[in-house]
């Protein structure tokens, strides 16, 4: 039977995901700022928590608080109402309830499963990578006191007692010897693991500010979530591009801002690079993701970028997405051209239209809503 504490330990967790559930475009389009805590932990900020009160009964039903006393009698330990005044001037307004609340990966990626109504992912049969994993699965009659199984011990001085007739049920004492004890024993299984990669490829031309960077880097925060949350092993790198294209780390990817035109096959080229150099495709599942603002440099180049999506990219990816994030500066026509190739139903490509942030949770619908 479970400890009351625990059960209202479970309870309260189960509000506080609740609360997450029902806030979470909240979260996504104002940006809360939620926290990774190492590799599966992650740091909620949850405002407007009730904090919980004592709440006064019946004085006729005795107990703590009952005796003798008069009315404005100070309380023990507090000061007297008509003594020296407190120190201080008094604040007004509600005080901060707000409360951090750690949650596992698989506990975040729940809630937005739920709330998008996420398929799982399948993978593409490919090979999976190896590893090793010690299960503790059997029991020895050697190893460390460290391992000791006690109950398997017991049971078998017991069982060794009863045996010699030297158990008495009027003094049921149990006293283990050597050959009693017991201990767990490990096997060291190999376990096939699917892998996957996540490249990001972003414009960073003079269209591209800061809203649409922000955009980004919020939509990509709750796709890696998410494909973490499928994968037991996966890698992520980032491409960022004008007129050329050059591979960055992660804060890079996102700070850097450039003035110059826009080749969107410069970032396409440098993914078949990776894929071909790092990841291939009958061992990888390979999530492509482009955002820009759909201006680019010329049609010509715009064929060249569909020839590299036709001829490499989508038969090696399981899904290539592009997202589209509203600019002033930007006219949108790659989204367009994409369109008038693909259609709105291709089977490997996914195509998203971002206006602002209240739009984030839905293009993540978009590109993840397939389970591909």
């Amino acid at each position: 039977m479970d400890h009351p504490i625990k059960r209202d330990h479970s309870r309260f967790r189960k509000i506080i995901k609740g609360k997450i559930r029902d806030n979470l475009r909240k979260y996504v389009s104002q940006g809360q700022q939620i926290i990774p805590k190492g590799t599966d932990k992650f740091t909620v900020p949850m405002p407007s928590i009730d904090i919980p009160r004592f709440k006064f009964g019946d004085k006729s039903q005795g107990g703590t608080g009952q005796g003798q006393g008069q009315p404005g009698d100070p309380v023990q330990g507090q000061p007297d109402p008509n003594g020296e005044p407190g120190q201080g001037e008094a604040g007004e307004g509600e005080g901060n309830k707000e409360l951090d609340v750690e949650l596992s990966l698989d506990e975040l990626a729940r809630i937005l499963g739920e709330e998008l109504a996420l398929p799982n992912i399948e993978p593409k049969g490919k090979k999976s990578l190896k590893s090793t994993k010690d299960k503790y699965t059997n029991i020895g009659t050697t190893g460390p006191d460290s391992l000791r199984h006690l109950r398997r011990t017991y049971k078998q001085a017991l069982k060794r007692q009863i045996a010699m007739d030297s158990y008495n049920p009027e003094n049921p004492t149990v006293v283990p010897i050597r050959r009693d004890f017991r201990y767990k024993s490990w096997q060291t299984k190999t376990e096939n693991q699917n892998a996957a990669v996540v490249i990001y490829m972003m414009d960073v031309s003079g269209s591209m500010g800061d809203e649409q960077k922000e955009i980004v880097r919020t939509e990509s925060f709750w796709i890696n979530l998410w494909l973490k949350s499928q994968y037991k092993d996966i890698e992520i790198r980032y491409i960022i591009h004008d007129a050329t294209a050059k591979e960055v780390d992660e804060q890079t990817f996102f700070r850097t801002r450039e003035s110059g035109g826009t080749l969107i096959s410069s970032a396409f080229s440098l993914c078949k690079e990776i894929i071909e150099a790092d990841y291939p495709p009958t061992e990888w599942n390979i999530y492509p993701f482009h955002f820009s603002d759909g201006d680019n440099w010329s049609a010509d180049d715009t064929k060249l970028c569909l020839d590299l999506l036709d001829n490499f990219i989508l038969p090696a990816s399981n899904q290539f997405c592009y997202g589209q994030v509203e600019s002033r500066y930007g006219s949108g026509q790659f989204y367009k051209d994409l369109v008038a190739r693909y259609g709105q139903d291709h089977e490997n490509l996914v195509l998203s239209k971002i206006k602002n942030k209240e739009g984030i949770l839905d293009s993540i619908k978009e590109f993840l809503g397939k389970g591909k």
